[in-house]
């Protein structure tokens, strides 16, 4: 790539990343080959919705994976990132019509075809869209195998799956109940449907007992619904209505005769114990009916309003037809009582509609036999949940599963692989298209108006993106996959339902890892959401931070499966780490200009290997971390090596080096260090930045073409390693202490003093005794003296105790005494007047009786602060009054 010999005086992503990413694709940096060496490392992008566009969540989800696959990549791993879109059925249908219905069109008017052709058109507007900004987060994966849920090879397999599950007798046509979303006209699966508490109420309706003098009390949540009522239920159990099992009721405002039976599943305690049941219209309700072959009646229509089976509230909202009901039964005196009642109702998860359960002709998936082996795949380890306490969400789900309603009343979608036959009524199952019948001949063929859910198109996303049902070399190579990356929200919608349908085609699971990550919270710990208007759009914060920020920031402080709250304050800390860590960069590629590596000798100072040896701990926790997919951590490790280390001592230690203020030697030795630490640390760092560290590779010396390529590092065993960190943290948090008593004496920083250095042991001393320059350098001493315990001075010297050594700086010399007297007097004066004026508030009986307690108790507080600050502001002048009159 083309590079200056020097970076720019200030990191600008802006005018970095775009070209970084174009250097990338152009240099094939991603590309995955199947005849490659090395172990196969394979993950599936979790395919966004091709008409959306990316939320935090997608960034960090991708971001997730980015770091993995870019890690695995530099571990020599033969890696697979396969990006892809899904067609999202529902929520791409909603997108066009309201497009259209902006033009006062709907689909109707367009027909089946076209519409569908206009969809197509807009899927291509948005998937560029998509595209873009994932790149633009830096994602690397090989856009030469992009996949999309609708693509052909999708397809065909998508039609293989179906028709192979169906030849099994897993896949079957039967009425039963479903949830209806009325606004977007089609069926969605249970957990697709969000359940809101609501306040309402709870009507108590007296029924009829036939041939009797009796009523029969019933509880129930919706009226309205009573139209289509076929029978009214008691707990066998139950003595109050043992007597009136088998006899009939007479159902009011309508007339029919329903019958009263008896089911387990009503609950004695709930209302009067007694229930309506209406099977058409309430999913407890249809499992009875199927136990007690009733009939369903169907009051409710597909657009949420009462049909003529409801006779004169025919065309009223279910709403409005609860209001009139409610009227007429207490006019018949059927309404007995009613009461507020609170209770959860369940709500589409795209347009918030309120579902209604709804009998129709639906396709299903049956699931027993299916879900046993991905129970057992779990249970038996053969797939592992990061963090492992989801293991349960999963099986929970799966231990309970009922059979996957399949069908959608959509016209964008995967179209159901079934035809019926306009003449002799056959219904062939087919993977290709029929153009006769197989019984009568006919060419009088209709396919099955329905498409199928999402989800079975996603389901196959590990094996259909790599070829499947085709034996290709992609699928030899890197199925199953090496880990899935995804939210914990769509555990049941997606992560399931891949793994039986992985193991049903593939006879393998589709990954041997799951990381589940969390959620994106806003700053106030709530789900962002459109209707509260809290979501951050991703490309704003990368045109206004860059890739490289956003990233860190949202894998810092990130831990497996918990939520993250987005704070914007942690943008500007990591903006400044960038800019640390590109001043560093700035800093070693500026004394490089005359670098020599065959000059260099490892005649290493104490400084030299103790970075060296932090180094290598570095490599191996960060490694460690990643191992455990504890990226937070890995990311928290890099960060502390590369600014409390790196930045803040080694590259102030070796200056006077680099500077040519010491011998040549040790000039060259201080420049291999530096260029070693620099280049291992763009390598740890460039799976979380990949942007800022490849454009500071390309200033390095370097075999690769890109950072990517390079190897990831290997930590360097040093058996004298632990005593060099020991001697070196030890004089580190000698300079510390230096500087601490400095600021404590208000002692200017260009002012050089005298330190008196009592060593707890011979070796300390001797370390120092070696390393003077580094107290000379960063604490601003000038004169450095080793004594003894009876040192007269020291009666007369501000001093810091530690484990290894004492510090003295004489006071006499090291400031302006006057002044500091001047200062200190002024301080404790102020220090006196606060003091008072507290101890005289808390004497005050109307304070104490007025002001809340922990007014009070913060009053203490200060008292006690100012009190401690007080005898500290004393004892110092007095000992620099002492020392001005001994002057």
């Amino acid at each position: 790539m083309q590079k200056n010999t020097l970076l720019l005086t200030k990191y600008e992503p802006q005018s970095v990343e775009n070209k970084i990413y174009k250097f990338w694709e152009e240099n094939n940096c991603f590309l995955a080959d199947v005849n490659a060496t090395g172990e196969p490392y394979t993950i599936v992008m979790p395919p966004p919705n091709v008409t959306g566009q990316l939320h935090l969540g997608h960034a960090m989800d991708n971001t997730l994976q980015d770091i993995l696959i870019r890690w695995k990549r530099m571990q020599g791993f033969n890696t697979l990132w396969v990006p892809g879109t899904d067609h999202a059925g529902i929520a791409t249908q909603v997108k066009v019509e309201e497009s259209l219905a902006a033009d006062g069109l709907t689909k109707f008017d367009l027909g089946r075809e076209k519409f569908i052709e206009k969809t197509w058109e807009w899927k291509d507007k948005y998937h560029g869209r998509i595209v873009k900004q994932l790149k633009s987060l830096g994602c690397s994966c090989d856009w030469t195998r992009e996949r999309f849920t609708m693509d052909e090879g999708c397809s065909k397999a998508v039609r293989e799956v179906f028709v192979r599950l169906y030849e099994k007798g897993l896949i079957h046509r039967g009425k039963y109940i479903v949830n209806w979303c009325s606004k977007c006209h089609t069926t969605i699966s249970d957990i697709e449907v969000e359940h809101k508490d609501v306040e309402s109420g709870l009507w108590y309706l007296s029924y009829p007992v036939k041939n009797s003098k009796e009523n029969l009390v019933v509880a129930t949540t919706r009226p309205e619904t009573m139209l289509g009522d076929t029978a009214v239920a008691v707990n066998p159990k139950d003595e109050r209505y043992s007597k009136l099992i088998g006899q009939r009721i007479i159902l009011p405002i309508v007339g029919r005769e329903i019958p009263i039976i008896a089911d387990d599943y009503v609950e004695q305690n709930f209302g009067t114990g007694a229930v309506k049941i209406t099977p058409a219209h309430d999913q407890n309700d249809f499992e009875i009916s199927l136990r007690h072959q009733l009939d369903e009646v169907v009051v409710i229509d597909k657009n949420g309003k009462m049909n003529e089976n409801a006779g004169k509230y025919e065309g009223l909202s279910t709403i409005e037809c609860r209001v009139e009901i409610l009227k007429e039964l207490k006019s018949l005196n059927v309404l007995v009582k009613e009461e507020v009642f609170n209770h959860s109702v369940g709500h589409c998860y795209r347009c918030d509609t309120i579902i209604e359960p709804y009998v129709s002709n639906q396709w299903f998936v049956k699931m027993e036999l299916l879900a046993k082996p991905a129970i057992n795949a779990v249970v038996e380890g053969k797939t592992r949940f990061v963090p492992e306490r989801f293991n349960q969400v999963y099986l929970s789900w799966l231990e309970n599963i009922r059979d996957w309603c399949i069908s959608r009343q959509l016209w964008w979608g995967h179209r159901i692989p079934v035809w019926y036959c306009q003449d002799c009524g056959e219904m062939i199952c087919s993977r290709l298209t029929p153009t006769v019948c197989i019984k009568c001949e006919s060419t009088n063929l209709e396919q099955d108006q329905d498409v199928l859910d999402t989800w079975f198109s996603s389901g196959l996303w590990p094996f259909s993106t790599l070829g499947w049902p085709e034996n290709t070399a992609e699928l030899n190579t890197y199925y199953p996959n090496s880990v899935l990356v995804t939210g914990r929200d769509i555990i049941f919608f997606w992560v399931a339902r891949m793994m039986f349908l992985s193991l049903e085609f593939m006879g393998k699971v589709p990954y041997s890892e799951v990381f589940i990550h969390g959620l994106i919270l806003d700053a106030q710990g709530r789900k962002m959401s459109k209707s509260l208007g809290n979501g951050i759009d991703p490309i704003e914060i990368i045109d206004n931070y860059g890739a490289d920020i956003l990233r860190f920031m949202l894998v810092t402080g990130n831990t497996p499966g918990n939520d993250l709250k987005f704070q914007m304050d942690r943008l500007d800390g990591v903006r400044n780490f960038a800019n640390k860590v590109w001043n560093a960069a700035r800093f070693v590629i500026m004394n490089l200009e005359d670098y020599d590596s065959s000059l260099a000798k490892n005649d290493y100072s104490l400084a030299d290997n103790w970075i060296l040896g932090r180094l290598s701990d570095t490599i191996t926790n960060v490694t460690v971390a990643l191992d455990n997919y504890e990226l937070g951590e890995a990311a928290k490790l890099v960060y502390e090596f590369t600014w409390n280390n790196f930045c803040d001592w080694y590259i102030e230690l070796v200056k006077t080096r680099l500077f040519g203020k010491e011998s040549e030697e040790s000039r060259r030795t201080a420049q291999a260090v530096c260029l070693k630490v620099l280049r291992t640390t763009m390598q740890l760092l460039h799976p979380f930045m990949p942007f800022i560290t490849e454009e500071i590779w390309q200033y390095l010396p370097h075999g690769e073409n890109s950072i990517m390529k390079s190897i990831w590092p290997k930590a360097e065993l040093n058996f004298e390693h632990l005593e060099i960190q020991k001697s070196m943290e030890e004089i580190m948090e000698t300079i510390r202490s230096i500087r601490n008593i400095r600021a404590e004496m208000g002692i200017i920083v260009s002012k050089k003093i005298t330190i008196l250095f009592y060593c707890k042991n011979e070796n300390v001393q001797k370390s120092f005794e070696l390393n003077v320059n580094y107290f000379k350098q960063l604490a601003g001493v000038e004169t450095i003296e080793f004594i003894r315990k009876d040192d007269m001075r020291l009666s007369t010297s501000g001093s810091a105790v530690l484990s290894h050594v004492e510090i003295f700086v004489p006071l006499g010399g090291a400031v302006d005494l006057q002044l500091e007297i001047n200062r200190l007097e002024k301080e404790l004066k102020q220090l006196t007047d606060e003091k008072n004026r507290i101890i005289n508030k808390l004497n005050d009986d109307n304070f104490v009786a007025k002001a809340p307690e922990i007014v009070i108790q913060k009053e203490k507080a200060k008292l006690i602060d100012y009190s401690e600050k007080y005898i500290f502001v004393a004892k110092r002048l007095e000992e620099y009054k002492a020392v001005y009159i001994e002057g």
